[in-house]
Order: structure tokens, then sequence, then C-alpha cells
């Protein structure tokens, strides 16, 4: 008798405040987990900067290839093979990878 009286607390504070504890203690780690943190933000800002860095550069680049050769992206590319679309990259791909 003495034993049942002890263990119905125990069971009842296991079910009713320890079972809830445990499970919103890890639905707030999970949620936490998934957030992006202050200093991933500032790593994706500089790679974004940096992107745009390098189309600039491109773009500037493309430029000058054009005012000093007209024809100059006809004529990088094979003649051959059609140009490279994203339909046709795997394709390109495997090519690159495997020539035969």
């Amino acid at each position: 008798m003495q034993e049942e009286l002890i263990i119905i607390p125990i069971v009842m504070g296991t079910l009713f405040i320890g079972l809830p504890w445990l499970i919103f203690h890890y639905v707030t780690k999970w949620k936490t987990a998934a957030t992006i943190t202050n200093e991933d933000e500032h790593l994706l800002e500089e790679l974004h900067h940096m992107a745009r860095r390098l189309d600039d550069r491109m773009e500037t680049i493309e430029r000058i290839m054009a005012a000093d050769n007209p024809d100059w992206q006809q004529s990088a590319l094979p003649s051959s093979s059609p140009a490279p679309t994203l339909e046709n990259f795997d394709e390109l791909l495997k090519k690159e990878r495997h020539p035969s």
C-alpha cells in the first residue's frame, strides 16, 4: 500500500511535467538549430557581394572583348557542338568526363 502511494505521484509527475518538458525542450532545440545565425548572414552577404563583383568583372571583360573583336562569342565556341544550355548541360558534362 505504501509503495502504491509513492509510485502514483512519480508516474503523474513524469506524465504531466517530465514528458511535456522533454518534448518542448527538443522542439525548441530543433527550431533554433534551423535558423540562420548572424555569422551565417554575414557570410551570405559577403558571398553575394563577391558574386556581384565577379559579375561586373565578367561584363567588363565581355565589353572589352566585344569592342576588340565583335565576333568573339561565335569564335570561342566550337562550331560542331551546340551552344551550352541547361537542357543539354548533362550531356556536355558526361562527354567531358568520359571522352570517347
